[in-house]
């Protein structure tokens, strides 16, 4: 399923521009005093909007490590039932501007890039994160432990809402087979 995202993110961005797919939606601003070393490591999807790349994947995770040029190796990890396999995509993202800016592109296809953009950020422990990409189409709710407290999960769907997604939306992402 993850190579579906390659077919979709190389068309989009052919279609769009390069320079297009970096950009910010509007009223999302990236989260700044970014710290990378933080934010590396596993994550849960905990919810996101649905896209073909992704379709029929629960047990999804990120993994941010660091590649040697500077960047970010990123390896996406979902398991389909229908096949009753685990797929997985590896990618790398850079920074848009300045590493404290949470505003980077990443890549599953050479040069092709788009915006993954860091709009709310637990910036005390780095536990859970709203991210989106270079458009409203795009939203992901991503933790570091496969489910979040209902005061957290509120605090994420309303500042989704007040930078204009519609959150109902949202697939919320099963886990049962990933372990914290």
């Amino acid at each position: 399923m993850f190579k579906k995202l390659i077919f979709a993110l190389a068309s989009g961005i052919f279609l769009l521009g390069i320079s297009g797919c970096t950009g910010v939606p509007e009223k999302v601003t990236p989260v700044n005093e970014f710290e990378l070393p933080r934010y590396l490591g596993k994550w849960y999807e905990i919810a996101r909007y649905d896209h073909s790349f992704e379709e029929g994947l629960s047990d999804v995770t990120a993994t941010y490590s660091m590649r040697d040029d500077g960047g970010v190796k990123v390896i996406n990890r979902g398991f389909s039932k229908e096949d009753n396999a685990w797929d997985e995509a590896e990618g790398k993202a850079y920074f848009v501007d300045s590493p404290s800016i949470g505003h980077l592109k990443v890549s599953f296809f050479g040069p092709f890039y788009a915006s993954y953009v860091i709009m709310e950020l637990d910036k005390e422990g780095y536990q859970y994160a709203l991210i989106t990409g270079p458009d409203k189409d795009y939203l992901w709710i991503l933790a570091r432990t496969p489910s979040i407290a209902d005061d957290v999960r509120s605090q994420l769907l309303d500042a989704a809402t007040a930078a204009g997604y519609d959150v109902n939306k949202l697939i919320w992402v099963e886990h049962e087979k990933n372990q914290p």
